[in-house]
């Protein structure tokens, strides 16, 4: 027998199933997003941004009375509670805290988180005169850290990017600029991806595992400089895909 002949697969051997179109997402509109640190800009922003397009979003915060607030002044169905409340009630929860909260925060809420699918999107900056720096968390990033700390969670990382003034100003109705979405699992990965394309203007793109998070959250310091330079709100577009 050749060696052409040898690689020839038997007659009866099942056809492959074709690629799965990277497109193909799941429908995400009946989970409940919350939102941790949703009082703050950006994770207003998003709250704000995701609740417009038709989700169902709550609000979290360390104090009831403040989430509750700042649910009331977004409007779109939103709801306010504790962190804690928060977490429980949600399917999907984007951490969406400061940097210097974020290790505390996690750790508080980690029987809260089990089972559920978090996406960090903090971003571990310092700043000095020469404008803003990356840190590198001891665990690799953000979401590593958010990983180590939630062994019983799936953790994603997404949203990094995305500019608060654009995500809370009412008048804009689209965000032009993708999403970079990174994680362990694939299903959990593209429900993320779908998720951002609820936002008008969004895409989501897998953009490799969690031990690539580092990189993505390090750029933001390099879009505050693009920010800075030109008076704009940049975000990035991945070409070709």
């Amino acid at each position: 027998m050749t060696s052409t002949d040898s690689a020839q697969q038997p007659a009866d051997a099942p056809a492959k199933a074709p690629a799965k179109d990277p497109w193909d997402l799941p429908d995400v509109s009946g989970l409940v997003v919350g939102v941790l640190g949703g009082t703050g800009p950006q994770g207003k922003g998003l709250a704000y941004r995701l609740a417009r397009a038709g989700q169902k979003v709550i609000i979290g915060s360390r104090a009831a009375e403040r989430a509750q607030a700042a649910a009331e002044e977004l409007g779109h169905g939103i709801e306010g509670a504790e962190n804690a409340e928060c977490a429980r009630r949600s399917d999907i929860v984007i951490v969406a805290v400061p940097w210097e909260g974020h290790g505390k925060t996690l750790e508080a809420l980690r029987e809260d988180l089990v089972g559920k699918l978090v996406v960090d999107c903090v971003n571990p900056l310092g700043f000095d005169k020469k404008g803003a720096y990356a840190l590198k968390p001891e665990e690799g990033s953000a979401a590593e850290q958010a990983a180590a700390l939630l062994p019983e969670s799936r953790v994603a990382a997404a949203f990094h990017h995305l500019s608060a003034v654009l995500l809370e100003d009412p008048e804009i109705d689209e965000i032009d600029t993708d999403v970079m979405v990174l994680g362990e699992v694939r299903a959990d990965v593209e429900i993320v991806q779908a998720l951002a394309g609820r936002i008008p203007g969004m895409r989501g793109i897998f953009a490799g595992r969690l031990r690539n998070a580092h990189q993505v959250e390090a750029l933001v310091a390099n879009l505050i400089s693009v920010n800075r330079r030109y008076k704009a709100h940049a975000g990035l577009r991945v070409t070709d895909v």
